[in-house]
Protein backbone atom coordinates (compact mmCIF):
# COMPACT_ATOMS: atom_id res chain seq x y z
CA UNK A 1 0.00 0.00 0.00
CA UNK A 2 2.75 2.42 1.00
CA UNK A 3 4.77 1.57 -2.11
CA UNK A 4 1.76 2.23 -4.36
CA UNK A 5 1.19 5.56 -2.62
CA UNK A 6 4.84 6.54 -3.09
CA UNK A 7 4.69 5.66 -6.79
CA UNK A 8 1.48 7.67 -7.19
CA UNK A 9 2.99 10.70 -5.45
CA UNK A 10 6.08 10.45 -7.65
CA UNK A 11 3.98 10.32 -10.82
CA UNK A 12 1.88 13.29 -9.70
CA UNK A 13 5.02 15.31 -8.96
CA UNK A 14 6.46 14.61 -12.40
CA UNK A 15 3.13 15.43 -14.09
CA UNK A 16 2.66 18.63 -12.11
CA UNK A 17 6.30 19.65 -12.49
CA UNK A 18 6.42 19.19 -16.26
CA UNK A 19 3.12 21.06 -16.60
CA UNK A 20 4.43 24.10 -14.66
CA UNK A 21 7.67 24.02 -16.66
CA UNK A 22 5.73 23.87 -19.94
CA UNK A 23 3.40 26.65 -18.83
CA UNK A 24 6.27 29.02 -18.17
CA UNK A 25 8.00 28.04 -21.41
CA UNK A 26 4.99 28.37 -23.74
CA UNK A 27 3.28 31.45 -22.31
CA UNK A 28 6.15 33.44 -20.78
CA UNK A 29 9.54 32.46 -22.25
CA UNK A 30 9.11 31.48 -25.90
CA UNK A 31 6.77 34.34 -26.99
CA UNK A 32 9.51 36.86 -26.13
CA UNK A 33 12.29 34.93 -27.94
CA UNK A 34 14.34 34.68 -24.76
CA UNK A 35 17.60 32.76 -25.23
CA UNK A 36 16.72 29.46 -23.54
CA UNK A 37 20.13 27.99 -22.74
CA UNK A 38 19.78 24.28 -22.08
CA UNK A 39 19.95 21.65 -24.78
CA UNK A 40 17.74 23.62 -27.21
CA UNK A 41 20.36 26.37 -27.18
CA UNK A 42 23.17 23.84 -27.56
CA UNK A 43 21.29 22.18 -30.41
CA UNK A 44 20.99 25.55 -32.16
CA UNK A 45 24.77 26.02 -31.90
CA UNK A 46 25.41 22.57 -33.40
CA UNK A 47 22.81 23.16 -36.12
CA UNK A 48 24.41 26.48 -37.13
CA UNK A 49 27.92 24.98 -36.99
CA UNK A 50 26.87 22.15 -39.31
CA UNK A 51 25.30 24.68 -41.69
CA UNK A 52 28.58 26.60 -41.80
CA UNK A 53 30.39 23.43 -42.86
CA UNK A 54 27.82 22.61 -45.52
CA UNK A 55 24.76 24.84 -46.09
CA UNK A 56 22.87 21.90 -47.61
CA UNK A 57 23.00 19.95 -44.35
CA UNK A 58 19.99 20.90 -42.26
CA UNK A 59 19.84 18.65 -39.21
CA UNK A 60 16.58 19.19 -37.25
CA UNK A 61 17.13 20.77 -33.84
CA UNK A 62 14.72 18.29 -32.22
CA UNK A 63 16.80 15.39 -33.54
CA UNK A 64 19.99 16.96 -32.16
CA UNK A 65 18.38 17.37 -28.73
CA UNK A 66 17.32 13.70 -28.79
CA UNK A 67 20.83 12.53 -29.77
CA UNK A 68 22.47 14.69 -27.09
CA UNK A 69 20.21 13.17 -24.43
CA UNK A 70 21.11 9.55 -25.27
CA UNK A 71 24.59 9.45 -23.66
CA UNK A 72 23.32 11.43 -20.66
CA UNK A 73 20.48 8.96 -20.13
CA UNK A 74 22.98 6.08 -20.22
CA UNK A 75 25.26 7.83 -17.70
CA UNK A 76 22.24 8.67 -15.55
CA UNK A 77 21.19 5.01 -15.58
CA UNK A 78 24.68 3.97 -14.40
CA UNK A 79 24.93 6.66 -11.70
CA UNK A 80 21.35 6.85 -10.41
CA UNK A 81 19.70 3.55 -11.35
CA UNK A 82 16.59 2.40 -13.23
CA UNK A 83 14.16 4.52 -11.21
CA UNK A 84 15.97 7.64 -12.34
CA UNK A 85 15.96 6.55 -15.99
CA UNK A 86 12.25 5.67 -15.97
CA UNK A 87 11.36 8.95 -14.26
CA UNK A 88 13.54 11.00 -16.61
CA UNK A 89 12.17 9.38 -19.77
CA UNK A 90 8.64 9.88 -18.42
CA UNK A 91 9.41 13.50 -17.55
CA UNK A 92 11.03 14.22 -20.93
CA UNK A 93 8.08 12.75 -22.87
CA UNK A 94 5.53 14.57 -20.69
CA UNK A 95 7.38 17.87 -21.09
CA UNK A 96 7.34 17.56 -24.87
CA UNK A 97 3.65 16.56 -24.83
CA UNK A 98 2.60 19.44 -22.55
CA UNK A 99 4.55 21.98 -24.62
CA UNK A 100 2.89 20.66 -27.78
CA UNK A 101 -0.64 20.78 -26.28
CA UNK A 102 -0.18 24.18 -24.64
CA UNK A 103 1.13 25.68 -27.88
CA UNK A 104 -2.02 24.44 -29.65
CA UNK A 105 -4.18 25.87 -26.85
CA UNK A 106 -2.37 29.22 -27.01
CA UNK A 107 -2.76 29.46 -30.79
CA UNK A 108 -6.46 28.59 -30.57
CA UNK A 109 -7.05 31.26 -27.94
CA UNK A 110 -5.25 33.84 -30.06
CA UNK A 111 -7.30 32.82 -33.12
CA UNK A 112 -10.46 33.29 -31.03
CA UNK A 113 -9.33 36.80 -30.08
CA UNK A 114 -8.50 35.96 -26.46
CA UNK A 115 -5.43 37.91 -25.38
CA UNK A 116 -5.92 38.05 -21.61
CA UNK A 117 -2.82 35.90 -21.03
CA UNK A 118 -0.48 38.15 -23.02
CA UNK A 119 1.97 40.19 -20.91
CA UNK A 120 3.18 43.44 -22.49
CA UNK A 121 6.25 43.54 -20.28
CA UNK A 122 9.23 41.36 -21.16
CA UNK A 123 10.79 41.77 -17.72
CA UNK A 124 7.65 40.44 -15.97
CA UNK A 125 7.52 37.57 -18.45
CA UNK A 126 11.16 36.71 -17.73
CA UNK A 127 10.67 36.84 -13.94
CA UNK A 128 7.47 34.79 -13.73
CA UNK A 129 8.59 32.48 -16.51
CA UNK A 130 11.66 31.70 -14.41
CA UNK A 131 9.46 31.11 -11.34
CA UNK A 132 7.19 28.65 -13.20
CA UNK A 133 10.17 26.76 -14.61
CA UNK A 134 11.82 26.58 -11.17
CA UNK A 135 8.69 25.23 -9.50
CA UNK A 136 8.36 22.67 -12.26
CA UNK A 137 11.99 21.54 -12.14
CA UNK A 138 11.90 21.39 -8.33
CA UNK A 139 8.87 19.07 -8.36
CA UNK A 140 10.49 16.82 -10.95
CA UNK A 141 13.83 16.69 -9.07
CA UNK A 142 12.02 15.78 -5.85
CA UNK A 143 10.53 12.82 -7.71
CA UNK A 144 14.08 11.58 -8.48
CA UNK A 145 13.72 12.46 -12.15
CA UNK A 146 14.70 15.24 -14.56
CA UNK A 147 13.38 16.77 -17.76
CA UNK A 148 16.55 15.71 -19.59
CA UNK A 149 19.30 17.91 -21.02
CA UNK A 150 21.12 20.24 -18.66
CA UNK A 151 19.03 18.95 -15.73
CA UNK A 152 20.90 15.64 -15.99
CA UNK A 153 24.25 17.44 -16.31
CA UNK A 154 23.50 19.46 -13.17
CA UNK A 155 22.46 16.33 -11.26
CA UNK A 156 25.70 14.60 -12.31
CA UNK A 157 27.78 17.62 -11.30
CA UNK A 158 25.99 17.64 -7.94
CA UNK A 159 27.58 14.25 -7.20
CA UNK A 160 30.99 15.92 -7.37
CA UNK A 161 30.11 19.36 -6.02
CA UNK A 162 27.69 18.51 -3.20
CA UNK A 163 28.08 21.97 -1.68
CA UNK A 164 26.68 23.72 -4.78
CA UNK A 165 22.90 23.86 -5.19
CA UNK A 166 21.22 22.35 -8.26
CA UNK A 167 19.85 25.76 -9.21
CA UNK A 168 23.30 27.32 -9.35
CA UNK A 169 24.70 24.43 -11.36
CA UNK A 170 21.92 24.71 -13.94
CA UNK A 171 22.49 28.49 -14.10
CA UNK A 172 26.22 27.98 -14.76
CA UNK A 173 25.63 25.38 -17.49
CA UNK A 174 22.89 27.41 -19.17
CA UNK A 175 24.95 30.60 -19.02
CA UNK A 176 27.84 28.93 -20.84
CA UNK A 177 25.48 27.58 -23.51
CA UNK A 178 23.65 30.89 -23.85
CA UNK A 179 26.87 32.87 -24.33
CA UNK A 180 28.24 30.28 -26.74
CA UNK A 181 25.15 30.62 -28.93
CA UNK A 182 25.56 34.37 -29.53
CA UNK A 183 27.83 34.15 -32.61
CA UNK A 184 25.53 31.58 -34.22
CA UNK A 185 22.03 32.94 -33.60
CA UNK A 186 22.65 36.67 -33.29
CA UNK A 187 20.62 37.31 -30.17
CA UNK A 188 20.12 40.96 -29.36
CA UNK A 189 21.92 42.07 -26.21
CA UNK A 190 18.62 43.13 -24.63
CA UNK A 191 17.09 39.72 -25.32
CA UNK A 192 20.10 37.97 -23.79
CA UNK A 193 19.89 40.15 -20.67
CA UNK A 194 16.22 39.28 -20.24
CA UNK A 195 17.17 35.61 -20.66
CA UNK A 196 19.73 35.99 -17.87
CA UNK A 197 17.00 37.47 -15.67
CA UNK A 198 14.81 34.42 -16.33
CA UNK A 199 17.70 31.99 -15.68
CA UNK A 200 18.77 33.80 -12.48
CA UNK A 201 15.24 33.86 -11.08
CA UNK A 202 14.82 30.20 -11.98
CA UNK A 203 18.13 29.31 -10.28
CA UNK A 204 17.26 31.22 -7.10
CA UNK A 205 13.74 29.80 -6.86
CA UNK A 206 14.86 26.24 -7.64
CA UNK A 207 17.29 26.22 -4.71
CA UNK A 208 14.50 27.50 -2.44
CA UNK A 209 12.14 24.76 -3.67
CA UNK A 210 14.78 22.05 -3.16
CA UNK A 211 16.64 23.22 -0.05
CA UNK A 212 14.41 25.79 1.62
CA UNK A 213 15.17 29.40 2.49
CA UNK A 214 18.44 30.72 3.87
CA UNK A 215 19.43 29.27 7.18
CA UNK A 216 21.40 26.34 8.47
CA UNK A 217 21.09 23.00 10.19
CA UNK A 218 22.39 22.43 13.70
CA UNK A 219 23.78 18.90 13.87
CA UNK A 220 24.75 16.86 16.94
CA UNK A 221 26.75 13.71 16.16
CA UNK A 222 27.25 10.94 18.73
CA UNK A 223 29.80 8.43 17.47
CA UNK A 224 32.67 6.21 18.57
CA UNK A 225 34.65 7.62 15.62
CA UNK A 226 34.08 11.26 16.47
CA UNK A 227 37.75 12.23 15.96
CA UNK A 228 37.87 10.84 12.41
CA UNK A 229 34.55 12.44 11.57
CA UNK A 230 35.64 15.79 12.99
CA UNK A 231 38.91 15.70 11.03
CA UNK A 232 37.13 14.97 7.75
CA UNK A 233 34.52 17.66 8.37
CA UNK A 234 37.25 20.24 8.96
CA UNK A 235 39.28 19.15 5.94
CA UNK A 236 36.53 18.56 3.39
CA UNK A 237 33.77 21.01 4.28
CA UNK A 238 33.71 24.78 4.86
CA UNK A 239 32.50 24.35 8.44
CA UNK A 240 33.84 24.16 11.96
CA UNK A 241 32.92 21.77 14.76
CA UNK A 242 32.84 21.77 18.55
CA UNK A 243 33.51 18.68 20.68
CA UNK A 244 31.26 18.35 23.72
CA UNK A 245 31.76 15.92 26.59
CA UNK A 246 28.80 13.60 27.11
CA UNK A 247 27.86 10.65 29.29
CA UNK A 248 25.39 7.94 28.31
CA UNK A 249 22.47 7.96 30.75
CA UNK A 250 22.04 4.18 30.56
CA UNK A 251 25.62 2.93 30.16
CA UNK A 252 27.33 5.85 31.98
CA UNK A 253 30.03 5.64 29.32
CA UNK A 254 31.77 8.84 28.32
CA UNK A 255 31.03 9.96 24.78
CA UNK A 256 32.31 12.78 22.66
CA UNK A 257 29.51 14.69 20.94
CA UNK A 258 30.26 16.77 17.84
CA UNK A 259 28.21 19.90 17.36
CA UNK A 260 28.33 21.86 14.11
CA UNK A 261 26.28 24.31 12.09
CA UNK A 262 26.11 23.50 8.40
CA UNK A 263 24.47 25.29 5.49
CA UNK A 264 21.58 23.42 3.95
CA UNK A 265 23.23 22.75 0.60
CA UNK A 266 26.32 21.34 2.38
CA UNK A 267 24.31 19.04 4.65
CA UNK A 268 24.11 16.08 2.18
CA UNK A 269 27.92 15.96 2.00
CA UNK A 270 28.13 15.97 5.82
CA UNK A 271 25.77 13.00 5.94
CA UNK A 272 27.92 11.17 3.38
CA UNK A 273 31.03 11.62 5.55
CA UNK A 274 29.26 10.37 8.69
CA UNK A 275 27.85 7.38 6.83
CA UNK A 276 31.30 6.44 5.53
CA UNK A 277 33.02 6.73 8.92
CA UNK A 278 30.30 5.37 11.20
CA UNK A 279 27.01 4.08 9.77
CA UNK A 280 25.77 3.53 13.35
CA UNK A 281 26.32 7.14 14.41
CA UNK A 282 23.43 8.85 16.22
CA UNK A 283 22.42 12.20 14.70
CA UNK A 284 20.19 14.96 15.99
CA UNK A 285 19.40 17.56 13.32
CA UNK A 286 17.60 20.83 14.01
CA UNK A 287 16.92 23.91 11.92
CA UNK A 288 18.79 27.09 12.81
CA UNK A 289 17.03 30.23 11.59
CA UNK A 290 20.11 32.40 12.12
CA UNK A 291 23.81 31.64 12.60
CA UNK A 292 26.35 34.34 13.40
CA UNK A 293 30.10 34.03 13.03
CA UNK A 294 32.72 33.19 10.42
CA UNK A 295 31.14 31.89 7.23
CA UNK A 296 27.69 33.08 8.28
CA UNK A 297 26.18 36.42 9.31
CA UNK A 298 28.23 39.20 10.84
CA UNK A 299 26.96 39.66 14.39
CA UNK A 300 28.23 43.25 14.44
CA UNK A 301 26.64 44.31 11.17
CA UNK A 302 23.78 46.76 11.49
CA UNK A 303 20.48 45.10 10.61
CA UNK A 304 18.32 46.61 7.88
Amino acid sequence: MKKSLDVTCRILRIVGGTFFYSLGTVFLINPYNLAPGGFPGLAIIINRAIALINPEWNVPIGLIVFILNIPLLIIGLIKFGKNFLVGTVFGTVLLSLFIYLLEIARDQMLAAGQTWFIIDNTLLAAIFGGVCMAIGMGMVFKANATTGGTDIIAKLLRLKFRYVGIGRLILIVNTVICLSSLPFVGYKVETVLYAFVAMSVSSFMLDIVLYGRDGAKLVYIVSDNSEKIAQRLLNELPIGATILDGVGAYTHEKKEVLMCAVKKHTYPMLKDIIKQEDPKAFLIVASASEVFGEGYKDQFKEEV
